[in-house]
């Protein structure tokens, strides 16, 4: 397989391992047409998926009944490797199949795909009954030049008009959390503008149906706004929930909170969840080969992926599990997972638990392919630059010095996968150290130390210096 890679150019790279819920052995799924079904092409005994089997849960204000698995539309498939344009009649696609198998839940944002998402995903949903789906969007107000009331609403306005919608089903505040100061950035964005007692006033009014919060980062923000509840009343609340966060996420990022804590805030409250990063970013899908070995012995029809997909949607306080399906194979992969989900057990859940300790292990950099770093204003392709340096320490392909046993064979694999990766004028040479990029990072990453970290590691890899 790996020597197959090598060879394969950058779009079949990117269709068959994919950057965001793509599996390192992922199963290929065909469409049996006579029988509805979606089988799995790479396990004969896999699990057969038949229409009608999607698990959901209830949510406890309306009784609607919401599909575990939910669409993360932050990820949308383009027309060209170096073009932005949406690929309206794949994402159309995507759609009609996603909810033929029984999804109903659409996440997305003005921010999302440079601000194209919204009204690709509003194209694709109209073509259907407005009750047959849920639209979730967010105030993504992140710039200070759209802190103002008149700014924020806006972009909340405008959400309906790209969303071809009267009504919001579930609306987000985005991105609480974020920042050097959490706290009173909540203020400036959503508090002392009047915005967030605009939107309470839209909820009973009706066109928002649910109101909640995504949470990133400055546990103050996300224990205020819980403590604030019987005032704001949340419906629900998104965070980052994976096997490996579980109870690792603070030593991945010292800004980060450990999802047992977020999750049991909310269960006390009964405030559903939802979750987001349940691959964390495409990392629990392309695991090291011992960990991907360790998975298959456990399950060797399945996917690497379902795996973490299992874990975030087991717990009974989530009420839907976002994946950014970029290609149907993901779509199809993901449906198997959830029609119907096979609960964790607790032998299983001890087992991913011991698996995550494992990972801990492998020093990757938690970038999460968010995209909110970008652009950068001197051109830098920084997700693609931390995703190749990921893939590196997965492989095995980050030589510690010459005198590693693989040195030649890993030496060659970064340098000319990362040309092939990133283009030379994008490639982390380029960073000047700006920190334009920093305070948008949701996982606190320090960028611009990180690539030149990596600059030099690729200057001793070039030099023979290592």
């Amino acid at each position: 397989m790996k020597k197959e890679n090598q060879n394969i150019d950058r779009r079949t790279f990117l269709k068959r391992f994919g950057t965001g819920a793509t599996v390192t052995t992922l199963a290929i799924a065909g469409c049996d047409s006579g029988k509805n079904q979606v089988v799995n092409a790479n396990a004969s005994a896999a699990p057969v998926l038949e229409k009608g089997k999607m698990t959901y849960r209830t949510n406890p204000k309306t009784g609607e009944k919401v599909s575990l698995l939910g669409y993360g539309c932050m990820r949308w498939p383009t027309l060209h490797d170096a073009d932005e344009t949406l690929d309206q009649e794949t994402i159309n696609q995507l759609v009609d199949k996603a909810l033929e198998y029984g999804v109903n839940y659409f996440d997305t944002s003005p921010a999302y795909c440079k601000g194209l998402s919204e009204r690709a995903t509003g194209i694709a949903l109209s073509r259907h009954p407005r009750d047959s789906y849920y639209i979730a969007t967010k105030l993504s107000n992140f710039s200070p030049s759209t802190w103002s009331r008149e700014g924020s609403l806006k972009m909340y306005h405008n959400s309906f008009k790209e969303l071809q919608v009267d009504y919001i089903d579930y609306l987000l505040l985005h991105g609480i959390g974020m920042g050097e100061d959490g706290m009173e950035t909540l203020n400036d964005r959503y508090i002392k503008n009047g915005v967030l007692d605009y939107l309470l006033a839209e909820r009973e009014a009706g066109r928002i149906r649910n109101l909640g919060f995504s949470y990133h980062g400055d546990i103050k923000v996300f224990d205020y706004l819980l403590s604030q509840h019987d005032k704001y009343k949340w419906d629900f609340v998104q965070i980052q929930l994976n096997y490996l966060d579980w109870k690792h996420a603070s030593e991945i990022n010292k800004r980060n909170t450990n999802a047992e804590y977020l999750y049991g805030e909310l269960e006390k409250r009964n405030i559903p969840a939802v979750i987001m990063e349940p691959l964390l970013g495409g990392r629990l899908s392309k695991v090291p080969d011992h960990i991907v070995a360790r998975l298959k012995q456990q399950e060797p029809e399945r996917s690497v992926a379902s795996w973490a997909f299992r874990y975030a949607g087991t717990p009974k306080g989530v009420l839907t599990v976002l994946s950014g399906m970029t290609y149907m194979e993901h779509l199809e992969d993901n449906l198997s997972t959830y029609c119907p989900l096979k609960p964790l057990t607790e032998e299983e859940t001890q087992f991913l638990y011991d698996t995550a300790d494992l990972m801990m292990h492998y020093p990757t950099i938690p970038c999460n392919d968010c995209k909110y770093c970008m652009p950068c204003p001197y051109g830098l392709d920084i997700p693609a630059i931390l995703l190749h340096y990921n893939k590196c320490v997965n492989e095995g392909n980050v030589p510690e010095s010459q005198q590693a046993e693989n040195y030649r064979k890993a030496r060659q694999a970064f340098l000319v996968g990362y040309d092939r990766s990133v283009p030379k004028l994008r490639q982390a040479d380029h960073c000047i150290n700006c920190n334009e990029c920093r305070p948008h990072c949701p996982q606190g990453i320090n960028i611009p130390k990180e690539m030149n970290r990596i600059n030099d590691f690729v200057e001793q890899l070039k030099q023979g210096t290592l």
